[in-house]
């Protein structure tokens, strides 16, 4: 890191400890948390909301059937077990008799089934819809029991539960038309008070199913940036923070009062073309963008070297040597032949869209990639947003290539069908499909053999590098810092916080 940046950054923490008194931190009890973070909420839709800053809030106050582990195993939520037919076209939940919602209902079969049917519904457009196209129908033939029939056999459909786009909702509030404008799930905290870009006040749920938290709510603060994230807990302002700028995790170890939490993710920081654009429609120019890209030096750069290069299976199950993959290796003579083979040897121009704050890296990514791009005559503008205007542009595919960074899950098949599938309910944010593509999802989504499954997946991998709609870049890591009388809390590959419902706070 140049001594410019940090005598510039040093500044920053510096000017942001000096405002520490005025920062606007929500006051709490000795048995709240006081926890801050600098990217806030985009809405209150479990079933709509995409960005990470909407999932890590909702995932506190909403429940879905089932949810994954730090260890990324499947362990039940309101679904206290489930059952696979032989033929596996059925599955069958036997949901908790002690589940609740926030507004003292129970949660029922009827619950479920109006959640997943207002999922499926395209017009909720619902970010995960793709996951459940194979339910033909629900049947709730008893007060704790749900039974999905699926077309056909559907391995990953469980794993796709786990998302909080998955959440179970009151289906009185479906025939409301309220989801979205109030948060009521059955999960550990109620939301009592959301000020949207300023403040969320939690309180613990007496009737969550899941057992006791050990604090009475947290209040959450949406600090202009992360170096006033940092002011606050030097100050002992704040118990608890989410970061994502890896500059100002690296600082955290030298505060002796706090301690950080760093996790490797699923999440994977990528480079979206546009394949419907031109001159991104040429497969050539596509390939060329790849091996114009080095991936290494966009992590060492933008990221400190705090992640690993990767290809597009992040999962470790499924995780392999992305120096195998298309252009992993930095070719910028093969990058300029490409080019010309295109027709384009003297370059083009294009837009680069990315948000401001998630992730922090993005303008520095965003500024690298430009630089290398220019090497093969791409003169490549970039167009910095709030973070709700790029989550509307990007969903509507409005961009000729997009920095971002989007979530993995734990299956592959879950994490990337609604891209590259020709049903896709996020094929117009992907812009490609092939018959290739979209064949070897549908073998990965019926074989129930591992092994299998994971050659299927291989050969998925290697065939969309190759083709380059997107260049996937690296992953990072999760970190959060707390003080040290902060106990329990798990972190987890997916970046969840619901590990906060183990944390209590101590003197």
């Amino acid at each position: 890191m140049g001594q410019s940046l940090m005598k510039k950054f040093a500044t920053s923490v510096a000017f942001a400890a000096a405002l520490g008194a005025a920062t606007a931190v929500v006051p709490a009890s000795a048995e709240t948390l006081r926890m801050a973070w600098s990217q806030d909420a985009t809405g209150l839709d479990p079933h709509k909301q995409t960005a990470f800053s909407s999932l890590r809030l909702l995932e506190l106050v909403y429940e879905p059937l089932v949810r994954l582990n730090a260890d990324l195993e499947i362990i039940p939520a309101i679904a206290e077990s489930w059952e696979f037919s032989e033929d596996g076209k059925t599955l069958t939940f036997k949901l908790d008799a002690d589940a609740k919602f926030q507004n003292g209902e129970k949660v029922t079969p009827a619950d479920v089934k109006a959640s997943f049917e207002r999922v499926l519904d395209e017009a909720t457009g619902a970010a995960a819809r793709a996951n459940f196209t194979s339910i033909e129908s629900i049947d709730t033939p008893d007060e704790t029991t749900v039974v999905f029939n699926l077309s056909q056999p559907d391995v990953p459909m469980l794993t796709a539960m786990t998302s909080i786009n998955a959440a179970v909702v009151p289906a009185s509030e479906i025939e409301a038309g309220t989801i979205g404008t109030k948060a009521i799930g059955s999960g550990p905290f109620k939301l009592d008070s959301w000020e949207p870009n300023q403040k969320e006040v939690l309180s613990a749920n007496p009737d969550w199913a899941g057992g006791e938290v050990k604090v009475d709510g947290i209040n959450i603060s949406v600090l202009p940036d992360e170096t006033a994230i940092l002011a606050a807990l030097r100050t002992k302002q704040v118990d608890f923070a989410l970061i994502n700028d890896p500059l100002v995790a690296t600082l955290v170890p030298n505060e002796a009062s706090l301690e950080l939490s760093r996790t490797p993710v699923l999440a994977y920081h990528v480079l979206q073309l546009n394949p419907s654009r031109e001159p991104m429609t040429e497969q050539a120019v596509r390939q060329a963008i790849s091996c114009a890209i080095d991936r290494q030096d966009v992590l060492d750069t933008a990221l400190l070297g705090e992640g690993a290069v990767t290809g597009p299976l992040t999962m470790p199950a499924y995780r392999s040597d992305p120096g195998a993959l298309f252009c992993y290796e930095r070719d910028v003579e093969k990058a300029k032949q490409l080019m010309a083979e295109a027709g384009y040897e003297d370059g083009f121009s294009a837009t680069v869209i990315a948000a401001t704050g998630e992730p922090p890296t993005a303008a520095a990514e965003a500024q690298v990639i430009q630089s290398q791009l220019a090497e093969i005559g791409i003169k490549l503008d970039i167009k910095m947003m709030e973070l709700n205007v790029y989550v509307d542009t990007w969903l509507k595919g409005d961009f000729d290539m997009a920095v971002a960074l989007n979530g993995g899950r734990a299956d592959p098949y879950s994490m990337y069908n609604r891209y590259w599938t020709k049903d896709g309910n996020l094929q117009h944010v992907a812009n490609y499909i092939d018959d290739t593509l979209d064949s070897l999802m549908q073998e990965g989504r019926v074989e129930t053999d591992f092994d299998k499954r994971k050659e299927i997946f291989s050969k998925f991998e290697t065939h969309l590098a190759e083709v380059s709609p997107w260049i996937w870049l690296y992953t990072g890591y999760t970190y959060t810092a707390q003080q040290k009388n902060v106990k329990g809390f798990v972190p987890s590959p997916t970046g969840t916080l619901f590990g906060l419902t183990e944390v209590s706070v101590g003197e």
